[in-house]
């Protein structure tokens, strides 16, 4: 099959979108776009800085409730962006588990933390952990595990089909990064607005009943996934047995504020009536 509803993402006003859904098993459902053009992913970085994250886990490497970055923080503190650090700055605003902070800087020191533990720089790491195993040969990190990596939509649906039947970690803890982490923190989700409660799991958000969100009115609340600055996303939809990619070259906004919705609801209607 085709999904036609992908073809909505000519009408973006973007000069450049590519789209593709993917099942678990791989099969993809349909593409529109220059799918193999890479393109600069900022916050939709974080889901594979995050799988790295737990394939050192599994390891053994790290533990996901050792201490890691600011005081009394932990890997899983950072991972749910509960470790107390601001957005972008490494200083602490509150306790660890109080809020829910957003923070690039608790990527980069989760990047660290296991770049210490592994001796293996962390873009290397994410390379051999991730990114080699899956195929993925157009995606590279140069610089923050929070935002810099560039990749594909072809990539991508890799790592999606990926995150809907893990080859790469244990189920087990593939539905921990899904399941909330430290649940009823209020905080503010970028570009949305203050929400309560902003649920997260270990890296990926999850939309549970959040409003207003990027994803579709008709999305599930199982729905987890990630947005970038730099017009990205990445949504698992379980009840819809798929997850959908999207990549722009033109900076989150007002437009996809207004655009990202309708397209997912679109999807999601030709999956159902497929």
């Amino acid at each position: 099959m085709s999904l036609n509803s992908l073809a909505s993402i000519e009408n973006w006003p973007v000069p450049t979108a590519a789209a593709g859904v993917v099942r678990a098993d791989g099969t993809v459902l349909g593409t529109h776009g220059p799918t193999a053009r890479p393109f600069p992913l900022a916050s939709v970085t974080k889901p594979l800085a995050a799988y790295a994250v737990l394939v050192a886990y599994e390891e053994g490497a790290i533990e996901l409730d050792e201490l890691a970055g600011p005081p009394g923080a932990t890997v899983r503190h950072l991972l749910a962006h509960t470790s107390g650090l601001a957005f972008d700055e490494h200083r602490v605003m509150a306790p660890p588990g109080e809020r829910r902070l957003y923070s690039n800087a608790g990527f980069e020191q989760l990047g660290d933390h296991v770049a210490k533990a592994t001796d293996i720089p962390f873009a290397e790491y994410l390379r051999q952990a991730v990114l080699a195993p899956l195929g993925m040969t157009r995606t590279t990190l140069d610089g923050s595990p929070a935002k810099d990596a560039v990749s594909t939509v072809d990539d991508l649906l890799l790592f999606a089909a990926e995150l809907q039947a893990p080859r790469l970690l244990d189920p087990r803890t593939v539905a921990e990064a899904m399941t909330v982490q430290y649940p009823g923190t209020k905080g503010v989700l970028p570009g949305y607005g203050h929400q309560n409660p902003n649920d997260w799991g270990l890296g990926f958000e999850i939309r549970d009943s959040k409003s207003p969100h990027w994803t579709g009115t008709s999305s599930s609340p199982r729905t987890f996934g990630h947005f970038g600055q730099s017009g990205t996303f990445l949504w698992t939809d379980p009840a819809a047995g798929a997850a959908c990619v999207a990549l722009t070259d033109r900076p989150f906004g007002p437009w996809a504020i207004d655009a990202w919705p309708p397209f997912t609801d679109g999807v999601l209607s030709e999956l159902r009536a497929a």
